[in-house]
Order: structure tokens, then C-alpha cells, then sequence
């Protein structure tokens, strides 16, 4: 009898693998199976964001925004992607034409397999691996080598110095981010996405990581900003100094995937708050998905499963939401004025928070020590 979702995945690949295929088959037509889901679901999220970035800045300005394309407009990321994928790819005859080519590549892969590691609901994640939160931060730190070596292989130094000033602004800002993720992973004694989630969820609301770190929780937000180059700091396409930086000498998908890879590192940035300091899938509020009532296991496995993937989408959006207004309201800061924030403040408060967080932990184990067990 099938009694949760799992036992529906075990039934149905073993159906395959008794019937038609072999266990390696089977086992390729899983994977596969899971990240064409995943990939449909970020593809239908990028376009997402986009057509919320426009009728949001639309309403700011006071303008209409997307309307003829589709519903509401919904359909215009879309027609704007086939018409860049249809556009004629120009190369610069002067410029580095494998350098031009896999610099792309090199910024929109680390922020795919990114998406390897988040959680999207329980047990709704392609790796649970034990460094989770870690091998995020190696593959964020890919990406900005992508757009160096895309400005420099341009042979436009307008498009160099975008690349060089897109590497300077990662490096200032990798280092207080993982400063902060490193003290959520001292605060939840774990590297792992799940294990971060669940150790939120043991004490309701109150036991979220906004509460407990909130020093770190604003400093994650201004850093992941920066990360994903979204005004006031996006230096390294400044239009009054650079024409578009690293961008300038491209054309066609290639000129998208930089787009891509933007809006989709948002997403990752957006989920990743939602997973450290909101809770993840976790609402916190027991009556709100109790669903005892309907009796049958299956029904309530799926319920539970769509519940939490809705509740994490719902609080990613409210980031993505405050990311978009930010984008609007803020004007865009000096190059001289973002490096100080980030080594002249950022990282010296995020080094005192962690050491803060370090001392609490060290402290809470020696009371906890000191304690007589009764047993």
C-alpha cells in the first residue's frame, strides 16, 4: 500500500527497473527526471522575476509596464529570450574568440548547479550533502572569473575594466558573506541546508535565525546585493562610465545568458536567505498545515510537500520583492564608496559577529557541561 511519496517514487522506478530497463537506466532516467523538473521550475521563476521587476518598476515610475504580451504582460520575458536566441551573435575581429565564448559559461554553470544544494521543501533537494552551504559559496566565487575573463577577452577596455571591477566586488564581498553563513552554521552545528532548516523549526518562529542573528541577517542581504551586482552596486555595468562593462562587445543568447545568470543568482541569493534566517519551508504555525483530518497518508504527504514548497517560494519572493524596490529607490554608489563598505565596515562587523556568535556557543557548551546529569 502506498502510504507517502516516497514509497510512489520507489514503486514507480521499480516498476521500470523490473520491466524494462536495467538498474543503471533507471537510475540516469531518475537523475535526468529531476532536473528537468528543476529546470523548468527555475526557467518559469526567471521569467517570474523579470515580469515582476517590470510592473514593479513600472508602478514606482508611474508607468504601465509589460501589457500587449500575454496577460497582465506575463508573456514579454519570454518573447525578449526568443528574440535574443534569434539575434545575430557578433564576435569582435580583434577579440579572443575562446575566451568570448566560454565566458558565459563559466558565469551561468556555478550558479546551476548552485540550485544542487537548497532546499525547496523536506526532502525536496538534489543533494543533501553535509558541506552544503559551503560548496555554495565555492561555486558563487566561480562566476565573477566568468565575467573577467568575458571583458578581457572583448579586447574593449571599457568592458576589461567592468570585469576587473566585477572581480574586485566579489572578492570584498565574499569574505563577510561566509563570515555570516559561518556563524549560522555554529549556531545550527551543521554545514547542511536540511539539518540549518530543522534547527530553525525546533523552537516555532522564535527560533528563526533572523532573531538570533541579526546583525548578520543585514549584512547577508547588502553582501548578496553586491554578489548579484543589483543597484547601488552594480559597478561593473555602470552605463555613465562603462556603456554596458563587461556586456559591451556581446550580441544575441550569449549577450542573455549574462542576463540569466543575473536573475537566476537573485533567486539563489533570495532562496538561501529564506533557508538561513526565515525559516525555509517551515511556517511555524502548527494548525496551518495540519491535515490529519483527511486520513489518507498519501494525500497528506503531498499536501505537506506543496505547502512547504509554497511557504519557501512565498518568503523568497518578499525578498525578491525588497531586492526590486531597492533597485528603485537607491541611487548607484562610487566605486571608491563600495569598496569601503565592504572592507572598511562589513568586514570587521561580520568578524565580530561571528566571534560574538563563536564566544555564545562556547560558553552555552561549557554551562551545558557543567550541569550534573541526574542519570
Amino acid at each position: 500500500m502506498i502510504k507517502s511519496i516516497r514509497d510512489f517514487w520507489n514503486i514507480f522506478f521499480y516498476f521500470f527497473n523490473e520491466t524494462l530497463f536495467s538498474d543503471n537506466f533507471v537510475d540516469l532516467l531518475r537523475i535526468l527526471f529531476f532536473i528537468f523538473i528543476l529546470l523548468l521550475g527555475v526557467t518559469v521563476g526567471v521569467l517570474v522575476i523579470v515580469w515582476l521587476e517590470r510592473k514593479i518598476s513600472a508602478g514606482i515610475q508611474q508607468r504601465i509596464g509589460p501589457e500587449y504580451a500575454g496577460p497582465l504582460g506575463i508573456g514579454q520575458a519570454l518573447i525578449d529570450g526568443v528574440k535574443l536566441l534569434l539575434k545575430e551573435d557578433i564576435i569582435p575581429a580583434e577579440g579572443d574568440n575562446l575566451l568570448s565564448n566560454i565566458g558565459p559559461a563559466i558565469v551561468i554553470i556555478p550558479i546551476f548547479l548552485s540550485l544542487l544544494v537548497i532546499p525547496f521543501g523536506q526532502n525536496v533537494i538534489l543533494a543533501d550533502l553535509g558541506i552544503g552551504i559551503f560548496l555554495w559559496i565555492a561555486f558563487s566565487s566561480i562566476a565573477p572569473l566568468g565575467l573577467l575573463i568575458s571583458g578581457y577577452g572583448s579586447n574593449n577596455k571599457y568592458s576589461f575594466l567592468g570585469g576587473l571591477r566585477a572581480a574586485a566586488q566579489s572578492i570584498s564581498y565574499e569574505i563577510p558573506l561566509a563570515l555570516c553563513v559561518l556563524s549560522i552554521s555554529l549556531l545550527s552545528k551543521s554545514l547542511s541546508t536540511i539539518d540549518i532548516v530543522e534547527t530553525q523549526a525546533k523552537y516555532g518562529i522564535l527560533g528563526w535565525n533572523l532573531w538570533r542573528q541579526p546583525i548578520g541577517f543585514f549584512i547577508f542581504l547588502i553582501s548578496s546585493l553586491a554578489e548579484c551586482e543589483r543597484l547601488p552596486f552594480d559597478l561593473p555595468e555602470a552605463e555613465e562610465e562603462l556603456v554596458a562593462g563587461y556586456q559591451t562587445e556581446y550580441s544575441g543568447i550569449r549577450f542573455g545568458l549574462f542576463y540569466v545568470g543575473s536573475y537566476l543568482n537573485l533567486l539563489i541569493s533570495a532562496l538561501l536567505v529564506t533557508v538561513l534566517y526565515l525559516g525555509g519551508w517551515d511556517f511555524s504555525f502548527p494548525f496551518f498545515i495540519n491535515f490529519s483530518w483527511i486520513g489518507n497518508n498519501l494525500i497528506i504527504e503531498v499536501l505537506k510537500l506543496l505547502s512547504g514548497i509554497f511557504i519557501t517560494l512565498a518568503k523568497t519572493f518578499l525578498f525578491l520583492f525588497i531586492s526590486i524596490m531597492t533597485r528603485w529607490t537607491l541611487p548607484r554608489v562610487r566605486i571608491d564608496q563600495l569598496l569601503n563598505l565592504g572592507w572598511k565596515f562589513l568586514l570587521p562587523v561580520a568578524l565580530g559577529n561571528f566571534l560574538l556568535t563563536a564566544s555564545f556557543q562556547l560558553l552555552s557548551l561549557k554551562y551545558m557541561k557543567s550541569i550534573p546529569n541526574d542519570n
